[in-house]
């Protein structure tokens, strides 16, 4: 080992640069190693921009804000800072998010190019026979080692687990004695994984959308089915145009005669059912979508609305390109984050219980985890425990309709956090701060600003 290698505590001695950006922004940089287990490998440089508060003075401080994914990136999220969090926690918290390790800013790494992406995004299992089974294992494969080959040792090291260690070394270069933190979504696993691995330095922390720890890839995988089944089906009993009937019929359409644009492309049935399940997310603007989506498509045989909802949930711009690496970088986390002992065989006998479970989400998502099959990297998983991690009070929130990550999973996370307390939100769509619900933003501004939960239920609906 030579002079130049760093130890933790080079790492946590950092100075952040903090230079102007984007206007009304700053950015910086940091250094986590690549390898936590043996720091005389290589460095990541991860990126990371900060709102600052408008009332520098009396401000209490940062909040680390993480918008899920996996792969999402919280430098965006940050940047969107007046449109995440209120203006009363604008006025006394600087916002600060940063890009994982392989995310985004961070040293991105990328799988496949624009056209490879296209063909594995549309590649399709959902008839479950053989042709098709093979087909989509062929596909995983060269994904999977095209993975490996992109990048390289650092494969095995873009897990939540290391993701959370770096965050606290940016908790120790931003100086601040605790972590505030508002994770959504797959930002509550970071939260949970931080949690464990540093109780003590959690502070203000809001968990929202929350994924249960204990999950394995397989329950959530049969979960979100049977969650986005029921999105949709609360969406087809709030209005009496369209039947689920229709949305069969044209889930076959699109895999035996899919409609195509002025240039060729194919609305094929995972572009469908992609765009459907970008609608579902969000009960107000995300409904009308899809009834727009469902009239053009049925009634005009006009594919639109299927590429652009389709496009904007897999980062697709209107040239082809993907303008974000989320896609392959969201398998390269999971892959990572969870061990799955069943083999492929065993995962294509689960197609007749995720159907019965969720008769049209259920055939996509039962092989969700198939590239990991063939990962070139061995998980990196928790060593602490998950069950009983205690912190200061912390606010879980769960969303009863929530078809991503649906509300019993906030439910075991409350669990796991003996501090937390469930704010439960009745209603659809996913996660609940800054949806416009009163009631759940002025209890999380309320927990932030004062550190104090109120101690009667929070049930908002």
């Amino acid at each position: 080992m030579n002079s130049d290698v760093w130890n933790l505590n080079d790492y946590n001695s950092q100075k952040l640069d903090w230079q102007n950006c984007y206007g009304e922004f700053e950015c910086s940089s940091f250094k986590v190693p690549v390898d936590y287990d043996d720091m005389s490998k290589e460095n990541f440089v991860l990126k990371v921009l900060r709102h600052n508060a408008l009332d520098q003075q009396d401000k209490l401080g940062s909040i680390v804000v993480n918008p899920g994914g996996p792969g999402g990136s919280a430098v965006h999220y940050a940047f969107n800072a007046k449109y995440v969090v209120s203006d009363a926690l604008l006025e006394k918290y600087d916002i600060v998010g940063f890009d994982s390790r392989g995310i985004n800013n961070s040293e991105e790494i990328r799988c496949l190019s624009d056209s490879e992406e296209d063909n594995f995004l549309n590649a399709d299992g959902s008839d479950g026979t053989a042709e098709s089974v093979a087909s989509l294992i062929a596909i995983s494969k060269d994904f999977a080692a095209k993975c490996a080959k992109s990048a390289g040792e650092k494969l095995g090291h873009l897990s939540t687990l290391e993701a959370a260690k770096d965050m606290e070394i940016l908790r120790n270069l931003l100086n601040e004695k605790k972590l505030n933190y508002l994770g959504k979504s797959y930002g509550t696993y970071l939260g949970t994984l931080y949690a464990s691995l540093f109780p003590n330095s959690v502070g203000r922390m809001v968990l929202d959308g929350a994924v249960d720890p204990s999950a394995s890839l397989r329950e959530q995988q049969l979960t979100q089915a049977i969650g986005f089944d029921g999105a949709l089906n609360n969406y087809l009993a709030s209005q009496n145009k369209f039947t689920l009937a229709d949305i069969q019929a044209l889930l076959l359409k699109s895999k035996t005669d899919p409609m195509e644009d002025a240039t060729g492309r194919e609305a094929t049935q995972s572009l469908v059912i992609t765009a459907i399940a970008q609608t579902l997310y969000d009960p107000n603007e995300g409904w009308r979508e899809l009834s727009k989506l469902l009239n053009q498509a049925i009634n005009d045989e006009d594919p639109t609305a299927i590429f652009e909802l389709a496009d904007f949930y897999n980062n697709r711009d209107e040239s082809g390109s993907y303008y974000s690496n989320q896609n392959d970088i969201s398998i390269m986390i999971t892959c990572l984050d969870w061990e799955d002992s069943r083999t492929v065989e065993q995962m294509r006998s689960d197609r007749e219980a995720f159907v019965k479970a969720a008769p049209i989400f259920g055939r996509y998502l039962y092989f969700a985890g198939l590239s990991c099959k063939y990962w070139k990297a061995k998980p990196q998983l928790p060593k602490t425990q998950l069950s009983e991690i205690n912190t200061s009070p912390i606010i879980i929130i769960g969303v009863t309709g929530d078809p991503a990550t649906p509300y019993k999973w906030s439910q075991e996370l409350n669990k796991v956090f003996p501090n937390s307390k469930l704010l439960t939100l009745k209603g659809e769509g996913h996660t609940g701060h800054n949806q416009g619900n009163e009631c759940v933003d002025s209890a999380v501004d309320s927990y932030y600003l004062t550190g104090k939960i109120r101690q009667s239920a929070l049930i908002c609906a």
